[in-house]
């Protein structure tokens, strides 16, 4: 049987796309300092894009209800950059004063934690080797995750630390974009091809329905758990009740998993001072979860993702395979994104059949 010859043609293009893919790899030194001053000069505009995008239908009921649009940006603006700034100057000091004294405390926690891991191995002794040694692989990775996770933190604040000027534009860029949305809008409409135009705007619409409702709600939640959880372990008596807060705060965007994240640290924390400070973290941090499953998210998120909950479960656990905590944090809004692109997707390959005579 004769083979066609645009087979030939296919794996001849395959061919040398893997070649191309293997050479780029190989080349991988000189692109990859390009690509990180490229991402870090890109990073201040994402952000200040994210940050105008969750603002940005304010803007518009405000605009909507005859207000001029620059009046609305300036109201809009000061109000979010201003209570942002007022909680970053407040909040500063105690937020450097606590993680200092948490870096002097290591060690003690690392001595105790020492002091509890003998204390397993001596009760664990009399059991079989096999078990023995399950355990003693499981304390080994919990250790080195704890090590993992503190200096990942140190390294991000030093990170921030350094990226201070490039923050520091962060609030221009929003203000500039919120200003000239329209100019930004109409500008890429037109650098569209006219072919594409039409199912653009319907992708992007979708995918603004249902992840823009979403992302703009969590974030509100995920601001009042953070607070409410900061408070509640400040009367607990509870140390580093700011960074406690700010860690359960961040770690609730990740739907279903990020409770048992951000509660974590504060048990870890309260196991040093006594069982009674573990009980009561525990019970705020359950407390809150029952208030923010049953009375916040449903009030403000609402079912804006339209997604059974075992694919969510799944989009995380993929997520966190892929790129760990990251991963959990981009995982829902990449599902929300792949699924909107399958459905058009779906739909364009339905009309081009039916206009197939």
């Amino acid at each position: 049987m004769d083979i066609p010859v645009k087979w030939f043609y296919r794996l001849g293009f395959l061919l040398l796309l893997f070649i191309v893919l293997y050479i780029f790899l190989k080349l991988q030194a000189l692109w990859i300092p390009v690509l990180r001053v490229g991402a870090t000069l890109l990073l201040p505009f994402a952000i200040g894009g994210f940050i105008a995008y969750l603002l940005h239908p304010v803007v518009e009921r405000l605009h909507g209800r005859g207000l001029h649009r620059g009046v609305s940006v300036l109201i809009i603006y000061l109000l979010f950059f201003g209570g942002v700034g007022i909680v970053v100057y407040e909040g500063t000091p105690l937020f450097i004063h606590q993680l200092r004294d948490l870096s002097e405390n290591i060690p003690f926690f690392a001595s105790q934690y020492r002091e509890w891991l003998l204390g397993i191995e001596y009760e664990t002794s009399r059991w079989p080797p096999a078990i023995q040694e399950r355990i003693e692989e499981g304390i080994t990775g919990a250790e080195a995750a704890l090590e993992g996770i503190l200096a990942s933190i140190m390294e991000m604040l030093k990170g921030i630390l350094n990226f201070l000027v490039l923050i520091a534009i962060i609030p221009f860029i929003a203000f500039y974009m919120l200003k000239d949305f329209d100019h930004m809008k109409r500008f890429a409409w037109y650098m569209t091809p006219s072919s594409w135009r039409d199912r653009g705007r319907h992708f992007l619409r979708e995918v603004d329905t249902s992840l823009g409702s979403y992302i703009r709600g969590q974030l509100l939640v995920c601001l009042i758990i953070g607070v409410l959880s900061a408070l509640l372990f400040l009367i607990a008596g509870m140390p580093y009740s700011l960074l406690l807060g700010l860690i359960v705060g961040i770690t609730n965007v990740i739907p279903y998993f990020g409770p048992v994240i951000g509660a974590v640290p504060a048990v870890i924390i309260a196991a040093t001072i006594s069982m009674k400070m573990v009980v009561t973290c525990l019970i705020i941090v359950f407390a809150l979860q029952f208030l923010e499953g049953n009375i916040l998210s449903p009030l403000i998120v609402g079912k804006s993702l339209h997604m059974h909950p075992l694919v969510i479960m799944l989009a995380l656990l993929a997520g966190g395979e892929i790129g760990g905590v990251a991963g959990l944090i981009l995982a829902v809004p990449v599902l929300v994104i792949l699924r909107a692109a399958l459905l058009h997707a779906k739909d364009y390959i339905r009309m081009k059949r039916a206009q197939i005579p």
